[in-house]
C-alpha cells in the first residue's frame, strides 16, 4: 500500500521538512511514502476563514481518487495510541485500497467536506500544535505502525 502525506502547503521550516522527509524514505519497505502540499489560501483581514478553509478543501479534495482510504487529522478526531495506528493499518492494508492518504489541513484547520469525505477522523489530542508540526507527527505515527506490524524494535527502543 502507498503512503501519502496530503497538506496544506509545504513545511517552511527545514527542520520539519527534513524530518518529513526521513520518515516517508524510511516508508520505502512499506509501500513508500510522499508528501503533497496543496497551495494554501490567501489570508487577509477580509477573507472570512470559512471561505479560506473551503477553498483549501476544495483543493484537498482534488488530490483524492475515489479509491484512496483517506484518514484526516481533524481536532475533533479520535485520539489513536500507536497500537491503534498499527491496526488500523493492517485493516487499512486489507481493505483493497492501493493508498492510504493522511490529509493534515492548514493554519485553519480542515474544511468540513474533507472532515465528511475522511474514513477515519484522527486526533493528536486535545492540545493545538502547528498544522507543519502535525504532518510530521502523521508521519512518525505511520512510520512506527509500519514498524510495529514488521515486528521492529522501533516502537520499543
Amino acid at each position: 500500500m502507498k503512503h501519502l502525506l496530503l497538506t496544506v502547503g509545504k513545511p517552511k521550516a527545514a527542520y520539519l521538512a527534513q524530518g518529513i522527509d526521513d520518515y516517508l524514505a524510511r516508508l520505502k519497505p512499506y509501500g513508500g511514502g510522499s508528501l503533497i502540499g496543496v497551495r494554501p489560501a490567501k489570508l487577509g483581514p477580509k477573507t472570512p476563514g470559512e471561505l479560506a478553509k473551503a477553498e483549501e478543501g476544495q483543493r484537498l479534495l482534488a488530490r483524492l481518487d475515489d479509491k484512496d482510504l483517506v484518514w484526516a487529522l481533524e481536532i475533533k478526531g479520535k485520539a489513536w495510541t500507536s497500537e491503534h495506528w498499527a491496526k488500523a493499518l493492517d485493516r487499512a492494508r486489507l481493505s483493497g485500497k492501493s493508498r492510504l492518504v493522511l490529509v493534515v489541513g492548514g493554519a485553519l484547520g480542515l474544511d468540513p467536506a474533507v472532515s465528511k469525505r475522511a474514513d477515519q477522523l484522527v486526533s493528536f489530542g486535545p492540545p493545538t500544535m502547528a498544522h507543519e508540526l502535525a504532518a510530521l507527527v502523521a508521519a512518525e505515527q505511520l512510520y512506527r505502525a509500519c514498524t510495529i506490524l514488521a515486528g521492529l524494535p522501533y516502537h520499543r527502543a
